[in-house]
């Protein structure tokens, strides 16, 4: 029996790109999946089909994740479906756009932060009451954070305000492990590479820049969303484990921290 069988888990922006092989990856694995979305309705509610198959339970809402008071909503619309939760996948984000320093006034950066870094922390906040529950209850909980490649190496032209921004989020997700772990809840984080079947490098990353990516990737190709999905699934399965305040890189071998 899978180590997920019966555990309850909460992804933002679970319902389309990564978030959503996730998602998906989640229900097979046994979890009780709430999955947060912000304009991908019409994918959150394919999820449902899934989900009964696999005879989990599933329910999805929409929520504006820049705001204090929708975060709060929905981990609260979460926890009352799921009637508790053990795992937090925080997925949430975007480049927006990519501007150099020169380009990127201060909206700007607010908002890339705002998104990238803030909806961590206003999800995580709300979350962190009921993963303490769980954790006494279940033997553990875990919190699964999303940055970038960006975060390690700077990201390319334009991804400034981006790299900074998932730059915090793996600091955040080594401070939270530290914060937390005496109550149960481990705090990991992904850094995926250039993953194609997301939305992010379909908008940002245009064809020619993917070649040349490529041919810079010691395995020769590109990751894809279900390679980073196995990955957050693997950290939130050891909820009992040692493993906490780590970054694990999925690049094919560009980076390795």
């Amino acid at each position: 029996m899978s180590k997920l069988q019966g555990k309850r888990a909460l992804v933002t922006a679970g319902a389309q790109g990564i978030g959503l092989a996730i998602s998906r990856q989640l229900i097979d694995a046994g979890c009780d999946v709430f999955v947060h979305y912000h304009s991908s309705a019409a994918t959150a509610g394919e999820l449902a089909e899934r989900a009964k198959k696999a005879g989990r339970r599933y329910a999805s809402g929409q929520a504006d994740l820049t705001t204090s008071e929708e975060s709060n909503r929905l981990v609260a619309e979460a926890v009352k479906f799921l009637g508790g939760l053990d795992i937090l996948i925080n997925n949430a984000g975007s480049m927006i756009g990519r501007r150099s320093m020169a380009e990127g006034d201060d909206e700007f950066w607010s908002d890339v932060m705002s998104l990238n870094v803030g909806s961590v922390r206003r999800v995580t906040r709300a979350c962190v009451p009921h993963l303490i529950a769980g954790s006494k209850a279940g033997g553990g909980a875990s919190i699964v954070n999303l940055s970038s490649l960006a975060a390690r190496n700077g990201g390319g032209p334009g991804a400034l305000a981006y790299a900074t921004a998932k730059g915090a989020v793996l600091t955040m997700t080594r401070g939270l492990a530290k914060e937390l772990g005496p109550q149960g809840i481990r705090v990991n984080a992904l850094t995926p590479g250039l993953i194609l079947g997301s939305q992010f490098h379909a908008i940002h990353t245009p064809p020619e820049a993917q070649k040349s990516i490529i041919a810079t990737i010691p395995l020769g190709r590109a990751g894809d969303i279900d390679d980073v999905a196995r990955a957050a699934v693997f950290l939130a399965s050891e909820y009992d484990g040692f493993i906490t305040g780590a970054a694990l890189d999925i690049n094919g071998g560009v980076w390795g921290g």
